[in-house]
């Protein structure tokens, strides 16, 4: 699929889902609480043709723990990480939220990147870090309409999930039932043109 700087069509609420986008498990918190929208990524190392891509739109938040860099967040968000060594990962992964991405927005100017410090997480280390990781490459902007699930979701790890890769497909699909919106319409909407002010 190619990414565009658009907002994705209205879809469905599906009843059940495979698709996975694997973050931070601090990053993964903060959506399901509505601490933020939003997400900057440039893909993992396995990422397909050696860019980054979104191949869905509705996805589980899939949280992990190993890549997670406490100096790369800001304050309140560096507290909770607890710290593990490369390669650990849990026997069970649980699952608060799914997502629908509603915009892939390619952003390349580090004073636009700079000014949506405010709207997510992490800090101007890592802005700065992303930036100059393949900088002929776009950082891509994320924005999550995150549904949060009226009971978590425990599922058994197996290694197909492992390794460092934006997405994954998680066996066998998970009913979404019960789920809720954190934000309203009007209050996502808010939030987006909010970001979006910053891009132009």
């Amino acid at each position: 699929m190619d990414i565009q700087p658009t907002p994705s069509p209205t879809r469905p609420a599906p009843t059940a889902l495979t698709a996975a986008l694997k973050e931070w498990r601090v990053a993964v918190q903060a959506l399901a609480q509505g601490e933020t929208i939003l997400l900057l990524r440039k893909g993992g190392i396995r990422e397909s043709g050696g860019r980054f891509a979104v191949p869905q739109r509705q996805v589980w938040l899939y949280p992990t723990d190993e890549h997670q860099k406490p100096h790369l967040l800001k304050p309140p968000y560096a507290e909770r990480v607890q710290p593990v060594e490369s390669g650990w990962h849990p026997e069970a992964i649980p699952l608060v939220a799914w997502a629908e991405i509603t915009h892939v927005l390619p952003v390349q100017e580090a004073d636009v990147v700079r000014s949506l410090l405010p709207f997510h997480i992490w800090n101007e280390a890592f802005v700065t870090e992303r930036l100059q990781w393949k900088p002929k490459s776009p950082l891509w902007l994320l924005l999550l309409r995150v549904y949060r699930l009226s009971q978590t979701q425990v599922i058994p790890f197996i290694a197909s999930y492992g390794g460092c890769k934006s997405w994954i497909e998680l066996e066998p699909s998970i009913a979404i039932a019960g789920s809720v919106a954190v934000f309203t319409d009007a209050e996502y909407g808010d939030r987006v043109r909010e970001i979006q002010a910053r891009l132009t």
